[in-house]
C-alpha cells in the first residue's frame, strides 16, 4: 500500500507539473491589441516564445510617429500571468515600459506602465485563433468584432 501511495503523490506532482508549463505555454504566439495614449493610437503585436517560466520575444509597436520593434526583455509566465519589459529610446531618454497581463482564454488583459509617465490598461487577442468546429458552441471562442449589419 505504501508503495501505491508514493506511486500516486508521484503521478500527482508529475501532471501538476505538466499542467503547470502547458498553462505557461498558453501565452505562446502572436497577440494583437491597441489603445489610446498621451501621443495617440498605439497598435501592439507581440510575438511571445515561452520555455518554462521565461518569456522572449518582440514587441512591434504602431504609432503615428512610426513603427518600431524591440526584444522583449525580463519576461517570466506564471500559470495564469505574464511580466516582461518592452525598453524604449524616447529623444535622448531610455524608457522601460512595464507589462503585466493576465491569460483569459484567447485573450490577455494587460497593464502597461511607462515609467513614471503614463499608464494604460488594453487586451491583446490571439491572432490565428481556430475556427470552430461543427456542434462546438460558439460561446467558448473569444469575443471578436461583431459582423457588420445588414442595410
Amino acid at each position: 500500500m505504501e508503495k501505491f501511495t508514493k506511486i500516486f503523490a508521484l503521478t500527482v506532482f508529475a501532471l501538476a507539473i505538466a499542467g503547470l508549463a502547458r498553462s505557461q505555454d498558453g501565452f505562446a504566439g502572436k497577440w494583437k491589441g491597441q489603445f489610446d495614449s498621451q501621443i495617440g493610437l498605439q497598435k501592439y503585436t507581440f510575438d511571445l516564445k515561452v520555455s518554462g517560466t521565461n518569456v522572449t520575444g518582440t514587441a512591434t509597436g504602431e504609432r503615428d510617429m512610426g513603427t518600431n520593434e524591440v526584444v522583449i526583455t525580463e519576461g517570466s509566465a506564471g500559470t495564469n500571468t505574464i511580466t516582461f519589459v518592452e525598453s524604449l529610446k524616447f529623444g535622448d531618454n531610455d524608457l522601460s515600459i512595464i507589462y503585466t497581463g493576465r491569460l483569459y482564454g484567447d485573450e490577455i488583459k494587460f497593464h502597461r506602465k511607462v515609467g513614471d509617465v503614463a499608464e494604460e490598461d488594453f487586451t491583446a487577442r490571439r491572432v490565428n485563433v481556430p475556427e470552430v468546429k461543427a456542434g462546438s458552441s460558439p460561446a467558448a471562442m473569444p469575443e471578436t468584432n461583431p459582423p457588420p449589419s445588414k442595410p
